[in-house]
């Protein structure tokens, strides 16, 4: 496809994005036909291309027919968490690319990739040069443990560990350290029964993943035998979804290992679930307490890897080596719980115990981080506040995905999400509470801005490059696709 567009002349060379950057520098028609200053097009600015982001662009797009979208994104590569959070097992949920790739293409929007907002242009020049910005960029921040020992090596963020066996950038010199026998993962939600899955994968499988090359070598060398799952609540209350669990219990080679006592009490407790709580909890009880049929029992016995949840289990140190520098183990408080379902607290009985494991994983939740200090930010719950998706105080100013909710659900809750925002814009465009009527100059101010600050922004065009070489270096290994993991090697690929 891109040899086609190669191709091309004249102006059609610079399709998917780059047709209306080109022609509104040359002050001439932009991609509908028409003048962009006697059109007076809204103008809408997305930061952030993941999830939130291209799903506010798809329903604005669809909404406004005459809407101008813009997504500016920090790196040179699109999809947020969808390339670099989404489990290289797991391509299926890979599939919203397609829809995100039409977006893009679309002739009412651009993607212009390698631009830091906060850095190479304010939110206040964005605001100047748009009818309306909307901030889309995810959680990239990780919430601490507050804990002794954290800062001891062994111990990683699980949106870390993710990042680099994923291929962020920024994630690349990670190196953690797979020499240990046993991994404990804090947390029990679906990011943390992905990382026990791709610590415990028998690399025949992951090497027909897009995993990248340094992680599928280093666990291929990997000591990790046994893995443990620590949640503060029990079972009824655990955070992560049936097919997460379910693969977990089919993983080849490996055993769960559950507590018995952990469960007294769920079996009562069953019937008056929800149905897909219901059913979750159903398959834990039969993992834990059901003796598995013959063939099942023999596959556990051969089986040389372990994994088990540990419910009722709080972080109270993470415990070093005699030289005070690595870990070496971690001491969890005992928990039992006040109240019922969804609702129920865990409490400390002031029982504690310690586990000896060398790799500490905190799966605890991610955090959003201010981009810039004219954007109001609520630091306690790490959101922009905002109403429906508008920004309190601040018109023109809106919000989606986890900015706007905090880091929760699935890619399904952050479409819900972000359309609902793109909503709230287009009601505040079709009522005149976001004025549009003065002709705004979009990209062409912002071009501008950047040249001068030396920024050369990649476009669609230029990720389909990206992708095409990716998709080349992965069939030569036999994977879906080859990821360059440094925003170089990616510029390198995008400017020759």
């Amino acid at each position: 496809m891109i040899g086609h567009k190669l191709l091309l002349s004249g102006l059609s060379l610079w399709t998917s994005g780059r047709s209306r950057w080109i022609s509104r520098l040359l002050g001439g028609m932009n991609g509908h036909g028409k003048a962009p200053y006697s059109s007076c097009r809204p103008k809408v600015c997305i930061v952030g291309s993941g999830p939130a982001g291209f799903y506010t662009a798809q329903h604005l797009i669809k909404a406004r027919p005459d809407v101008d979208v813009d997504i500016y994104e920090r790196l040179p590569v699109p999809f947020g968490l969808v390339r670099f959070g989404v489990a290289p097992d797991h391509p299926e949920v890979k599939n919203v690319i397609n829809t995100f790739t039409q977006t893009a293409k679309h002739t009412c929007c651009s993607f212009y990739g390698n631009v830091t907002v906060g850095k190479d242009v304010s939110v206040a020049e964005l605001q100047q040069a748009y009818h309306a910005v909307v901030l889309s960029y995810g959680a990239e921040g990780n919430r601490s443990m507050g804990v002794p020992g954290e800062d001891l090596a062994g111990v990683y963020s699980a949106k870390d560990f993710v990042g680099w066996y994923n291929g962020l950038p920024s994630c690349q010199e990670l190196s953690p350290d797979l020499s240990c026998e046993t991994a404990v993962i804090l947390g029990q939600g679906n990011v943390a029964l992905d990382v026990a899955r791709i610590l415990l994968s028998p690399i025949d499988i992951l090497k027909k993943t897009d995993i990248t090359q340094p992680a599928l070598e280093a666990l291929a060398e990997s000591h990790v035998r046994r893995v443990l799952i620590v949640g503060r609540r029990g079972p009824v209350q655990i955070a992560c979804t049936i097919k997460e669990v379910r693969e977990m219990v089919n993983l080849p080679d490996t055993r769960p290992e559950m507590v018995a006592a952990d469960f007294e009490g769920v079996k009562d407790a069953v019937k008056d679930l929800p149905r897909p709580r219901k059913r979750l909890t159903e398959l834990l009880l039969k993992t834990a307490m059901e003796i598995p049929g013959e063939k099942e029992q023999e596959r556990q016995n051969n089986a040389s890897r372990v994994w088990s949840f540990r419910f009722f289990r709080s972080p109270i140190e993470i415990l070093a080596d005699l030289d005070n520098k690595r870990t070496a183990g971690i001491r969890l408080a005992v928990n039992k719980l006040e109240g019922s379902g969804d609702g129920a607290r865990a409490v400390l009985t002031g029982e504690v115990e310690d586990v000896s494991c060398g790799l500490v994983i905190s799966s605890i939740g991610y955090k959003s981080l201010p981009i810039d200090p004219s954007v109001p930010f609520d630091s306690r719950k790490a959101i922009v506040p905002n109403s429906m998706g508008r920004v309190q105080q601040a018109a023109g100013l809106y919000c989606s995905g986890w900015l706007k909710t905090g880091p929760t659900g699935v890619i399904a809750t952050t479409m819900n999400n972000s359309f609902d925002t793109a909503r709230s814009l287009v009601e505040d465009m079709d009522s005149g509470t976001l004025d549009i009527s003065a002709a705004k100059p979009g990209s062409q101010s912002i071009s501008g801005l950047l040249e001068k600050r030396g920024v050369k922004p990649v476009i669609f065009l230029d990720w389909e490059k990206i992708d095409s070489v990716e998709m080349s270096r992965g069939e030569a290994a036999g994977k879906p696709r080859e990821k360059l993991l440094t925003v170089e090697e990616m510029l390198q690929v995008v400017r020759k």
